[in-house]
């Protein structure tokens, strides 16, 4: 009896390998898609959740998995408001690390094998200290603190699908090369994208599976990104690849797991939900008013699929959703930065093989010092003191290899604001900081002739503070490094002629359902660009009273029009920004732009947010 199970271990361990697994992705068929108080205890759990499944026949064997998601290469700790989560200062890579070996170390006291996982965009959008080396700092660290497999998300397609492979495999930038003059080794970790498909081999580019062994009962893992990732990533960088159904996917795979004596399984998918209204109860972020794709994901998926790790919305929760035979699967997120970890802990039938029960809690990657009466100390505002005893020696060696490199560049002081500038929209959709970047592309193609601006808000990816930062500056300053955090995708800075007519089109694309926009997206305008919009009007007549610098937009005329590349190539669904005539592209990048605006003179003001006007 222990010969077939040998061999069924062997093939097993074959299909985790990329070799077999890209071999059969057609052989299988097609499935169908039927802030609140701080807590005390820095170990208290944030919604803790757990189901149940059938007792186990033949004993039970215990694991742990250790998730976390939409990193974005947050090495350092988040600043300003996103300094804490539930008031507690967290994240940073170094805090990190200690907390995932306190709960192994937690793990391994209760006999349980613990496995760490992530669910894409761990690289991305990234801040200056890992986007200036092409996000090969982040990838070491994933290896330094342990991580094993991880579904890829949209982010990792920033650079296009050739770098992605390259960070994966390892070698020089082709372009750059190794910066930091010792080499890049790629990613020890297995990361997962079986439903980004090459449109030359027909196979994935990257392994769909990965199988790990829990006191010898195979678990195995589908890694799958968001379908939509093309519409919210550069179109340049993957002409090569499509991206499938994710729940086709998961239970294409899922069925090739299960034929191979896996009945376990863990989904990491970079996709998720959010609740409305958020949770306002210490400690809760349950599936209460859960909405969001992830529900329609879980409700499509195979009942092998216990456990959904996923991300992309960056909030955080553990719940349990209905899976396609009507069962509960535990879904979780772990926000976004590393500010959190989500711990789950389950047992499986080792005879079935099959999950018996899962348990999953949030657990807060704290990194500050408290005060005798429990507050924490700031040496300013969202400026946390950092407990050295939760530092990880390793992860911060490795850490400040980079920070040294850059910090030259990175506290560089380039401009001066007079208040805070932030991201935050308004009912109108717009925001102080979204004007800004928007007045500053238009003057940066002034010399193009550029008459208007408009910045996607999705690529406006955190606020201006007024006060002192953790780079010393002086209060108003803005550093470099802190503007490349507002805009970091290198994204190029292009003007296109536009008739009147097609302008309106593109604030028509803005709401969905006009020229297959999928979602409403309020795209930022610079000064002199007024219009109304009503949000509840038939498609194609939503915007009204359109004018430049008072005077209304006439239809045949000609205007030029900037934005970043992403947009100009049809980014966020704005297909009709890629019928420009006539682009020219500036020099250097679009932060390029928002550091020349900075340092032109007197201190920036916040935008006024008032060039649009919602009519409902």
């Amino acid at each position: 009896m222990s010969q077939p199970r040998s061999r069924g271990r062997a093939a097993l361990r074959h299909l985790a390998a990329p070799a077999l697994a890209l071999a059969v992705v057609a052989t299988l068929p097609a499935a169908t898609r039927p802030a609140p108080a701080p807590a005390a205890d820095p170990w208290a759990a944030l919604a803790p959740v757990s189901v149940s499944y059938a007792k186990p026949l033949g004993g039970e064997v215990k694991g742990n998995f250790l998730s976390y998601n939409d990193f974005h290469g947050a090495i350092d700790p988040p600043g300003g408001s996103g300094a804490t989560v539930n008031g507690t200062p967290a994240g940073g890579v170094e805090y990190l690390a200690t907390w995932l070996k306190k709960l192994r170390a937690e793990a391994k006291a209760e006999g349980r094998t613990s496995t760490t996982v992530g669910a894409g965009d761990l690289i991305g959008a990234s801040p200056l200290v890992s986007a200036a080396f092409h996000d090969e700092p982040t990838i070491e660290l994933m290896d330094e603190i342990g991580l094993q497999v991880s579904s890829v998300g949209n982010h990792e397609f920033d650079e296009g699908v050739n770098e992605l492979i390259r960070l994966n495999k390892g070698g020089c930038h082709p372009v750059d090369g190794c910066q930091d003059g010792d080499g890049f080794a790629g990613a020890k970790f297995t990361y997962l994208a079986a439903n980004t498909i090459s449109k030359k081999t027909g196979l994935p580019i990257l392994p769909p599976v990965d199988v790990k062994f829990v006191g010898g009962v195979p678990v195995g893992f589908v890694g799958v990104t968001l379908e939509g990732t093309p519409g919210i990533v550069n179109p340049a960088g993957i002409t090569s690849v499509t991206f499938k159904d994710e729940v086709e996917t998961a239970n294409k795979w899922g069925g090739l797991l299960k034929l191979f004596g896996v009945k376990a399984m863990v989904l990491l998918v970079h996709e998720g939900g959010a609740q409305s209204p958020p949770p306002s109860t210490p400690g809760v972020s349950d599936c209460a008013n859960f909405s969001g794709p992830i529900v329609n994901i879980v409700r499509g998926l195979r009942p092998e699929f216990g456990l959904v790790v996923s991300g992309h919305t960056h909030r955080f929760y553990s719940c349990s959703l209905p899976n396609s035979a009507g069962q509960q699967s535990v879904v979780t997120s772990a926000g976004t930065n590393g500010q959190l970890i989500t711990d789950v802990d389950y047992s499986l039938d080792r005879r079935s093989g099959r999950f018996t029960g899962i348990s999953a809690r949030n657990v807060v990657v704290e990194n500050g010092v408290r005060n005798a009466d429990g507050t924490w100390q700031q040496s300013a505002p969202g400026v946390f003191a950092r407990n050295p005893a939760l530092v990880d020696a390793g992860a911060k060696a490795l850490s400040d290899k980079y920070r040294t490199a850059v910090a030259p560049i990175a506290n560089r002081v380039v401009g001066k604001i007079s208040a805070d500038i932030v991201r935050d929209v308004r009912p109108n959709g717009e925001s102080p900081l979204g004007d800004v970047i928007a007045d500053a592309q238009l003057a940066y193609t002034a010399g193009d002739g550029a008459q208007i601006a408009l910045m996607n808000p999705g690529g406006v990816r955190a606020s201006l503070s007024y006060g002192a930062s953790a780079g010393g500056e002086a209060p108003g300053d803005v550093t470099y490094g802190e503007a490349f955090s507002i805009q970091p995708f290198n994204n190029l800075v292009v003007t296109q002629t536009f008739t009147g007519a097609q302008l309106r089109n593109v604030l028509e694309q803005q709401f969905p359902g006009f020229n297959g926009q999928t979602a409403q997206r309020i795209l930022q305008v610079s000064a002199g660009l007024t219009y109304s919009y009503d949000s509840t009007a038939p498609a194609g007549s939503r915007v009204s009273a359109l004018a430049l610098n008072g005077t209304p937009v006439d239809p045949a005329a000609s205007y030029r029009v900037t934005t970043n590349d992403f947009l100009a190539n049809g980014g966020d669904g704005f297909t009709e920004l890629a019928g420009g005539t006539g682009r020219t592209t500036a020099p250097g990048f679009d932060v390029d732009a928002l550091v020349s605006y900075l340092g032109a003179g007197a201190p920036v003001a916040p935008g006024t947010a008032d060039r649009i006007t919602r009519l409902g």
